[in-house]
């Protein structure tokens, strides 16, 4: 009988991308995932540079905690050069910021500015990117986060590729024996969020499936059940 990863029992979270919510009304929207049930609130930030999509910069994330958001919020650096807006989102009151080793000069750098700062720090690895990045830097980090999509744009469907990258980055983690997160963001839904989490991951991102639900608190009941039967 093959032994099913440690992950599976682990305290799942759930991470609503904000990409996909009313900007119109984005502290309202925030607001109600985090009533729905979310665990921590996650920024997708683009720059038109790294990735052919511009989104939200630090200030909208200041404008949240002035709104009275004290949920975790997990800051997803979709740019390049990476270092000056890694203080900038933690003065704003970023919880997380990972970023991908392929926009850094100086990936050790980068993740020690993280910390320096406050923050928890994670490398974000594409679905062509090797896992050889984690070689040198994950006794590092606090996060690594397997992109089922091509970074860049929302609503896109999860390569089924990935799960066996989530699957040999939760041995590698487990093989660790440190506290790392493993998240994973794009085209999370009901539907395979159970085969995400039997694959070892513990964190999903979710955007358009929770944001383009008629009720959040029942998405989240429902991805939450299917994580549990993965267990």
């Amino acid at each position: 009988m093959t032994a099913k990863p440690a992950s599976v029992s682990r305290n799942s979270w759930i991470a609503p991308s904000i990409l996909s919510a009313d900007f119109a009304r984005l502290g309202a929207e925030v607001e109600a995932v985090i009533d729905a049930g979310a665990d921590l609130i996650h920024f997708d930030v683009m720059d038109n540079h790294y990735v052919p999509n511009l989104t939200v910069g630090p200030l909208v994330c200041e404008a949240l905690r002035k709104h009275g958001i004290t949920a975790p919020i997990d800051v997803h650096l979709m740019v390049r050069p990476v270092d000056r807006l890694v203080a900038d989102f933690a003065k704003a009151g970023a919880s997380w910021i990972s970023f991908h080793p392929e926009a850094s000069d100086h990936v050790d750098r980068t993740i020690a500015l993280i910390r320096e700062h406050g923050c928890r720090p994670g490398l974000v690895l594409n679905p062509a990117t090797p896992l050889a990045w984690l070689d040198h830097t994950l006794e590092q980090i606090d996060l690594v986060l397997l992109m089922s999509v091509n970074p860049g744009f929302g609503g896109q469907a999860f390569i089924p590729a990935t799960l066996e990258k989530i699957r040999a980055v939760r041995g590698r983690i487990d093989a660790s024996g440190r506290d790392i997160r493993l998240e994973v963001d794009g085209g999370i839904k009901v539907d395979n969020i159970g085969r995400v989490a039997a694959a070892g991951a513990d964190t999903f991102v979710a955007g358009s499936a929770i944001f383009g639900s008629r009720d959040y608190a029942a998405t989240v009941r429902a991805m939450r059940a299917e994580i549990a039967a993965a267990g």
